[in-house]
């Protein structure tokens, strides 16, 4: 990972180690739609598990010609219809505008490929509703690239220790989630509520999965919810802070402050922890650095009955959702991520959202 990819969360794109599920060639992919520097990402984890990509596209030739460059293995596609006309693309893969995102999916779906996409993986419920229905009518995957777990090492040991009591019965979940603004290096849409989704839907969306995800809660309700535009006046339409509280369905709770106040002087992107409390101990990610001590993820603290306990697992465990969303594409199967799971992480985050919104009386125009 370069210094440049470590400092911009925009084009902060892992990589791990290659772990094949499939020879080359038996699952081939495209990437469709380059707005976000996580396309990389996406395409790096679905490569090192053995998928094939095929082709790349995006209407802007400068973005086209940027990650060709970076996969040179890749042809140059002429347009979206060539991609979506070819049967043997089996999957999209897409970074594209997130307020664009949904209608992409369902073009993707009704082609009859499955489709991944970047995060916020929708920004309405409108949209959510239509998505629901395409994976009813055809069978495909709407799978959500959430990063902060899904390509995080420190998140994916910490699903480990659960699994295995290491902290008993997770009750509650805290993340933090700063990012490095860098407005010099973005895009006009990200500055704009209607495409970009607002903070809660966006990276909130990372938060909101987590919560879910750990505590084992299968829905949840939002019990307060804010936004702010602290020190951004020159970008009225950006929220630079949001935060949110939320109670699962199983009695568990949740707590994400999220932010784009990184300072210049942090080695990477972001801060972000995840502290898991269970009824018998606790457990601290430190996903990207491990402050004034470590640069580089993959820092874990616990404590529980047992003692206290650090590990540092950069580079040993991998990133396990690439190869297992390639297996469910191909064989019907759900273990990397459930879709109810994708939906119901990304309908809190719209909802996070529009009551922020509401309550700032903000007038939603999408």
């Amino acid at each position: 990972m370069s210094e440049n990819k470590r400092a911009e969360g925009m084009n902060y794109a892992p990589k791990g180690q290659f772990d094949p599920v499939v020879k080359p060639g038996e699952f081939v992919f495209a990437a469709v739609g380059l707005d976000h520097g996580h396309i990389g990402g996406q395409c790096n984890g679905l490569i090192e598990a053995g998928a094939t990509l095929k082709y790349i596209y995006d209407p802007d030739p400068a973005k086209l010609d940027r990650y060709l460059a970076m996969y040179p293995q890749a042809k140059r596609a002429g347009s979206e219809e060539e991609v979506l006309n070819d049967p043997e693309i089996a999957l999209v893969a897409s970074a594209n505008i997130a307020s664009e995102r949904c209608a992409l999916g369902l073009r993707a779906m009704e082609a009859g490929k499955h489709y991944f996409t970047d995060k916020a993986p929708l920004t309405t419920l409108e949209q959510l509703e239509a998505a629901k229905a395409m994976v009813a009518k055809t069978g495909k995957k709407y799978a959500v690239y959430y990063s902060e777990r899904l390509h995080s090492e420190a998140a994916v040991y910490a699903e480990q220790l659960i699994a295995d009591g290491a902290i008993g019965k997770v009750v509650q979940t805290m993340g933090l989630g700063p990012h490095r603004l860098s407005a010099g290096v973005r895009p006009d849409w990200f500055f704009k509520r209607e495409q970009y989704g607002g903070i809660l839907c966006d990276i909130g969306s990372h938060q909101i999965e987590q919560f879910l995800f750990y505590t084992g809660a299968k829905d949840a309700t939002i019990t307060a919810t804010n936004i702010e535009n602290y020190n951004n006046p020159q970008y009225p339409g950006l929220d630079d802070f949001g935060d949110c509280t939320l109670v699962g369905d199983n009695g568990t709770t949740g707590y994400f402050r999220v932010d784009w106040f990184t300072p210049d002087g942090l080695s990477t992107w972001g801060d972000g922890r995840t502290f898991i409390l269970g009824t018998d101990g606790y457990i601290e990610l430190r996903k990207y650095v491990d402050l004034g001590r470590k640069q580089g993820g993959g820092h874990v603290y616990m404590s529980n009955n047992q003692g206290e306990f650090y590990f540092d697992i950069e580079g040993k465990v991998g990133f396990p959702f690439f190869g297992q969303l390639i297996l469910d594409c191909i064989n019907g199967t759900e273990n990397a991520m459930t879709q109810e799971h994708a939906f119901k992480a990304a309908e809190l985050s719209v909802k996070a959202q529009m009551l922020a919104e509401e309550a700032k009386g903000i007038t939603r125009k999408f």
